[in-house]
């Protein structure tokens, strides 16, 4: 299994050699992700902001989520330290949501929007997988040492969209969460570490889940699956994606972009789903209505309609 094309050609770790991610002992571990997932929070965050054309005084709330660490203080402390956001600005931590993670965070920036207070909230998503490193004989542990990398991903929602530049417009989403389903994709702690539960009725439930959310938004937008030109989905692996294809009635061409990040990166959990939606706008993927999907623990799964201009 483990020898075969599993969809995946690089990934990135944040270690000095690759001998050291065989170094797994909780406090290793933990040191691990207090030193990259700061770092990689905010370097993204940093560079979402100069993307959108603002100042990092223009931001008026930001929301980070992880999964492969703790902190108190947590990370978004680290962001607003790092970026020099403002001293009032509203600060939030999300986690244990898994590889889903980035729609509620994106859910809850919009209702931060919605309310009225802020103008520019700042989405953040960081996984140090290898500081989530657990090895033993289990084949779903095997598999997820294979699989996940490191890496983060933001991005800036604001009230008003820019001047210049494309539009990207969030309409409506929905949820689903099924704790019937919570073994089938979670991490346990073991010895003082996480370890990750991953099973065979994964890509099953990512499909079936992410076509009952996707079909529930698009019929009360009154939008067709046909009308759907780009699709922005979690990948978890090459056999989720052959999942969605099959169940969806897609083709390969319309999941190029989750396929060539799987490939490039592995699969980076929560951070996942804002390389795909980078990837798609750097290929200036046509205008028009957009499809973001995350799943993952819980189990959960998320999904927004956006009108992209």
């Amino acid at each position: 299994m483990l020898q075969r094309d599993n969809g995946i050609d690089a990934r990135r770790l944040a270690v000095d050699r690759l001998a050291d991610i065989f170094q797994i002992d909780p406090d290793t571990l933990s040191e691990r992700f207090l030193r990259n997932a700061p770092a990689l929070a905010s370097d993204a965050a940093f560079r979402a902001v100069e993307r959108a054309g603002l100042l990092v005084a223009d931001i008026d709330a930001v929301v980070v989520s992880t999964c492969t660490g703790y902190l108190c203080p947590g990370l978004s402390g680290y962001v607003v330290e790092r970026l020099g956001l403002r001293p009032n600005v509203q600060a939030y931590d999300l986690v244990g949501q898994g590889c889903a993670a980035a729609l509620p965070n994106m859910q809850m920036g919009r209702a931060l929007l919605l309310g009225g207070d802020c103008r520019h909230v700042l989405s953040v998503c960081v996984e140090v997988s290898s500081a989530a490193m657990y090895l033993d004989d289990d084949p779903g542990v095997l598999i997820s040492a294979c699989l996940f990398g490191d890496g983060a991903g933001a991005a800036v929602l604001s009230r008003e969209p820019r001047s210049d530049g494309r539009s990207i417009e969030w309409t409506d989403n929905t949820s689903l969460v099924l704790p019937e389903h919570r073994r089938a994709l979670r991490f346990e702690s073991r010895a003082g570490m996480l370890r990750n539960i991953l099973t065979k009725e994964v890509p099953g439930l990512a499909a079936s889940n992410a076509l009952a959310v996707l079909n529930t938004v698009l019929d009360r937008a009154r939008v067709t699956l046909s009308d759907v030109n780009t699709w922005i989905m979690h990948a978890g692996g090459r056999d989720v994606l052959q999942a969605i294809e099959t169940r969806f009635e897609l083709t390969k061409p319309d999941l190029r972009y989750s396929a060539e990040m799987l490939r490039e990166y592995g699969n980076l959990s929560s951070a996942f789903v804002y390389f795909v939606l980078q990837a798609a706008l750097a290929d200036e993927a046509p205008d028009g209505w957009w499809w973001l999907s995350s799943f993952g623990a819980g189990f959960s799964c998320h999904g927004a309609l956006l009108k992209v201009g």
